[in-house]
């Protein structure tokens, strides 16, 4: 029996993992479900694939919100969510898209992830507007695309890094980062990273472009203090806010005034982190490996 897991716990598990899978892929999760690993044809990501293997663990919860954070630490990126998102209206949809998106350039097949990514840059065409700053931005400009691409994509890596069921390893982290340029690039990033140095430098290079705008440290204390959370999942959501901010770069917490007490993370946050994601990886297993056995082929 693993910590914080019952060892008879069937119908729990199950209503647990149902619990968690609404929330995260929303009324229509079960149909998208069937749709995206039922559909014949062509995949982007074969079954061995290291992005089957990031984004189908339960590190992502950790992973997408410190993502969230350091995202909003362009200005220009920041001013484009806060205006056009609606993420504070309903951040609970927006999740749902996200997670959808993510599930479709994945797992779907080939075309429904190029259709997929042209719905998106669709969406991005029509944002525009001037940010606090009285700079104008375009959420389809290139530079600003590759800046969420690799807050992203070095977010994911630092969760399954720390939380994954089965961490990676060097090769294995090249490739993924080589398989999300893939969605990347149908998205409009040109010449995006496709190995951990280049995500590296990548990131480096915009350090002097970044900063905590009030925006962005409003939106911090939003999804790390006001979350609309439900309040049986306020305590599991705290660990993961805690582990999120443990994943920032320090610069970037400190950006955010986001507290740091190194001891505390080691002793008490990241066992903390691993227990909850162990019990959410355990109680959507069985949905999981359902949805895997569906996929009638992958290239």
């Amino acid at each position: 029996m693993r910590l914080g897991i019952p060892a008879d716990g069937s119908v729990l598990r199950d209503r647990l993992g149902g619990e968690i899978f609404t929330r995260v892929a929303g009324p229509d999760g079960p149909r998208n479900r069937a749709r995206i690993h039922g559909t014949p044809g062509p995949r982007w990501f074969g079954p061995d694939r290291p992005i089957r293997r990031v984004h189908g663990d339960a590190s992502m919860f950790i992973g997408g919100l410190s993502a969230l954070l350091l995202q909003s630490l362009h200005p220009l990126a920041m001013a484009a969510v806060a205006a056009h998102s609606g993420f504070r209206g309903d951040p609970w949809g927006r999740l749902q898209r996200t997670s959808t998106f993510l599930a479709v350039t994945t797992y779907g097949t080939a075309d429904s992830a190029r259709e997929a990514c042209d719905r998106v840059r669709g969406v991005h065409a029509r944002v525009r507007g001037t940010a606090p700053d009285g700079r104008p931005y375009h959420a389809a400009d290139p530079h600003l695309l590759a800046w969420v691409h690799v807050a992203e994509v070095d977010s994911f890596l630092r969760a399954h890094q720390r939380f994954g069921a089965r961490p990676l390893d060097d090769a294995g982290y090249d490739g993924y980062v080589a398989d999300a340029a893939r969605v990347a690039t149908a998205l409009g990033v040109p010449d995006p990273p496709r190995t951990r140095a280049e995500l590296a430098d990548r990131l480096a290079a915009y350090r002097p472009e970044l900063q905590a705008t009030p925006e962005a440290r409003d939106t911090a204390r939003f999804l790390l203090l006001r979350p609309p959370v439900p309040l049986a999942a306020r305590l599991p959501y705290g660990v993961i806010a805690a582990n999120a901010v443990s994943l920032l770069p320090p610069w970037a917490s400190r950006s955010l005034w986001l507290p740091r007490l190194p001891l505390a993370e080691g002793i008490l946050v990241r066992p903390l982190g691993s227990a909850v994601t162990s019990v959410i990886r355990w109680a959507m297993a069985p949905g999981r490996e359902r949805a895997m056995a569906e996929i009638p082929g992958a290239e």
